[in-house]
């Protein structure tokens, strides 16, 4: 999805949540303001390469642990002497990961609607 379709799905969320009762739209926002993610947190995690640590952030623990084995791997052959392994790996990991960097925005964003939809599901007032 590209920005705009997410931000055209936060306003529409807005509404539905405007639409609450005021008691279930206070615990809507009381949950949602401990689990929503920044998108500039996201995008320095994911600028540093360090092991993926950005997916750790948005809770994608599998995706997360296959940059953590790739990144530690190329790290490991640099250390004993397979620098062309090390390199490739590093720069496979980069390459896959680098247009996550320039959309992170949108990547945080349909995390956090996403999390809005599972909150209002919660409360029985899915999308009809």
């Amino acid at each position: 999805m590209a920005l705009r379709d997410e931000q055209s799905r936060e306003d529409q969320l807005r509404n539905r949540i405007a639409e609450l009762p005021a008691e279930q739209r206070r615990v809507f926002h009381g949950r949602m303001a401990r689990c929503l993610k920044d998108p500039d947190s996201y995008a320095v995690l994911n600028y540093l390469f360090v092991a993926g640590l950005h997916h750790f952030y948005l809770r994608r623990w599998f995706r997360g642990g296959v940059n953590l084995a790739v990144f530690l791997a190329g790290l490991a052959c640099l250390l004993t002497g397979q620098w062309r392994w090390g390199l490739g790996l590093l720069l496979l990991i980069t390459l896959i990961e680098l247009p996550a960097l320039f959309c992170s925005q949108c990547i945080v964003l349909r995390y956090n609607n996403d999390l809005a939809e599972s909150q209002l599901a919660e409360t029985g007032h899915s999308q009809n």
